[in-house]
């Protein structure tokens, strides 16, 4: 990019106190910038590869770039500082070794102007100590920022214990011997097999591929009680098009894979060709035994069982932290398994009483709400029924379903927002009314009612029900625009997420030593995207969904509905490190920043950034 007059005079006004040009004669200085090059870089774009011959340096003047290797981001860049240090043995002659592979980037995060600053600029000035010391403290930085890095990852892998890689991969633990048979066997043909090769279930393969799978539960439950001769074909008693998994895929999606589709068997495909089977119980060897335990242990639950549930959910939530399962993973995976326990519940309510009268639908609300939940929580939920139900039954059951919780380990809400409760229980016309009254009279305290309610998931009882209220709901919407403009002035009235948009390394050394995840990000991050979600139409679900919804309906673009992903994963796994810390009992929200490394300070920088930009999109839309 060629610079003009007026631009060349605005970056003579930037670098003249840079290291590399402070000190000159102004002709020097000049004569300098004008052999360097203005070069401007979209967001995601790649501004420079580890295989790529470098003939210079970049120096950011606008935006914000990373250093990574893949997904992992190693280091943040930002306006004022160099990249493209690691070049510098290739200016200084020192040859690299020849199977030495390169793998590191940098990409843009934002859009970015830079300098670039050719060797032979950089070759005149070599022999100025200020030059050379500015030079060398850069590369210390980034050197120890590496090592701590890397000392991080060898401490975590130590501690997962043996030399195993603490992030294991579908292909080191599935089996490879794969029984099939063809669709036109019988399925006495299918049990002989399983027998004579002693596994629980065989794939049913056309020509090599993938037809369908049998399990000695579908026998039983499809043959045995279902009635159906041992003579009848595999394909009619199969699952067809069964859920399969990459060999290259790692454990914990796996894991996942299992325990929120139910099932406990799973082909594992290279492209299209099945190259084998991984089980529940291949997944219970070694480190993974907790993790199996945990899943039967739930699944086989009573009503005595049910106490269990917090300790036996707390093992996996242990053992994926550990293993450095990403955020959304995690949560997803955690969530499911509160939600078995939580539907097991209801399911043992309901025996107690009887045949309930009519169809209902029981909701989590809160951080199981928006399938964020990873520890147990206090007792967040509501119950709507058919017009026309007995209010005296769901009386009841909303009573039993609290008292069956509470032996369960979930603490009863202190806020009363529970189903026992009058004002969290009710037929689909009486919410209908109930969430009129919190639109039409705004006050503080329906408004906090109403953050509550929609961030609501159903998780057990009649999706019919559940489309009955919804239908409802939408219909208030679209008739109660003010209430929009309320939730966003509550929200603006709040503090606003911190704005800690300045050079990281000196603001730490500022005053704010700390930061409150809960009360100062993720509650405005929240509040804001569901703020953007219902006026879009989004009522319930999880954060994730909204968020994806969003982008579907063209509210986010696709780059800023990644960023929010980012962001919300990151500061979700700091929250989640902070409350899982053992010696602080519940654990803490409050972050300190001496606590972070400098990786992680840059990335909360980012973070921040982003979900501050969601919360003024909020104001933007609904200025007062």
């Amino acid at each position: 990019m060629t610079m003009q007059p007026n631009q060349f005079n605005k970056i003579m006004e930037a670098v003249q106190f840079h290291p590399l040009f402070q000190g000159l004669e102004q002709g020097t200085a000049l004569s300098l910038v004008r052999e360097c090059e203005v070069k401007a870089y979209q967001k995601h774009e790649v501004m420079l590869k580890g295989d790529t011959e470098r003939e210079g340096l970049l120096l950011l003047l606008e935006g914000i770039a990373e250093v990574r290797v893949g997904e992992e981001v190693l280091e943040v860049i930002q306006k004022g500082e160099m990249a493209g240090f690691s070049s510098l043995a290739d200016f200084l002659g020192i040859p690299s070794p020849e199977d030495h592979l390169l793998t590191v980037e940098l990409r843009a995060v934002e859009q970015v102007k830079v300098l670039f600053i050719p060797f032979a600029v950089l070759a005149r000035r070599w022999e100025d100590s200020n030059v050379h010391d500015y030079i060398l403290s850069q590369v210390a930085i980034r050197l120890r920022d590496v090592y701590g890095s890397l000392a991080e990852q060898v401490s975590l892998a130590r501690q997962l214990g043996e030399k195993e890689p603490f992030i294991s991969r579908v292909q080191d633990i599935m089996s490879e011997e794969i029984v099939s048979i063809p669709p036109r066997a019988t399925v006495q043909e299918a049990a002989r097999a399983m027998s004579d090769k002693r596994v629980s279930s065989v794939l049913v393969t056309e020509e090599g591929k993938l037809e369908g799978i049998i399990t000695e539960r579908d026998i039983v439950q499809r043959v045995v009680a279902g009635g159906k001769s041992f003579q009848s074909s595999a394909s009619q008693i199969m699952t067809p098009d069964p859920i399969v998994i990459p060999r290259l895929a790692y454990v914990y999606e796996a894991i996942s894979e299992m325990v929120l589709k139910g099932i406990k068997h799973l082909p594992v495909i290279e492209g299209e060709k099945t190259v084998g089977i991984v089980t529940l119980s291949d997944l219970g060897r070694r480190k993974n035994a907790s993790v199996l335990k945990t899943i039967r242990q739930i699944e086989e639950a009573d009503e005595t069982g049910l106490r269990e549930v917090k300790e036996a959910v707390s093992v996996i939530t242990d053992h994926l932290l550990r293993e450095q399962v990403p955020v959304f993973t995690l949560l997803e995976t955690v969530t499911s398994l509160y939600d078995r326990g939580v539907s097991r519940a209801v399911d043992l309510a309901a025996a107690r009483l009887g045949r309930p009268p009519a169809p209902f639908a029981f909701y989590q609300m809160g951080s199981s709400g928006r399938g964020e939940q990873f520890m147990l929580t206090d007792q967040d939920h509501f119950l709507v029924y058919e017009d026309g139900g007995d209010h005296a039954y769901f009386k009841k059951l909303g009573s039993e379903i609290v008292s069956i919780l509470e032996q369960a380990g979930y603490a009863s809400c202190q806020g009363l927002m529970m189903a026992s409760e009058e004002q969290w229980r009710g037929t689909v016309s009486q919410w209908q009314d109930r969430v009129r009254q919190w639109m039409v009279q705004s006050t503080n305290t329906n408004l906090l009612l109403a953050q509550n309610f929609f961030s609501y998931r159903l998780v057990a009882g009649s999706e019919e029900v559940g489309r009955g209220l919804e239908s409802g709901l939408r219909e208030l919407l679209a008739r109660s625009k003010i209430f929009l403009y309320r939730l966003a002035q509550a929200e603006r009235e709040q503090r606003p997420i911190p704005d800690l948009d300045q050079p990281i390394r000196s603001l730490f050394k500022m005053e704010r030593k700390s930061l409150d995840l809960k009360k100062e990000v993720l509650f405005p991050y929240h509040h804001s995207l569901q703020i953007l979600a219902l006026k879009a139409g989004i009522l319930g679900g999880t954060t994730l969904e909204k968020i994806n919804a969003l982008e579907q309906k063209g509210v986010f673009t696709a780059d800023f509905a990644q960023d929010v992903r980012a962001a919300a994963s990151q500061v979700l796994s700091l929250y989640i490190r902070l409350r899982w810390n053992e010696d602080s009992g519940d654990g803490s929200s409050v972050l300190t920043f001496s606590g972070l490394s400098t990786r992680e300070k840059d990335e909360l920088m980012l973070s921040l950034r982003t979900l501050k930009k969601l919360q003024g999109s909020v104001f933007a839309q609904f200025p007062l």
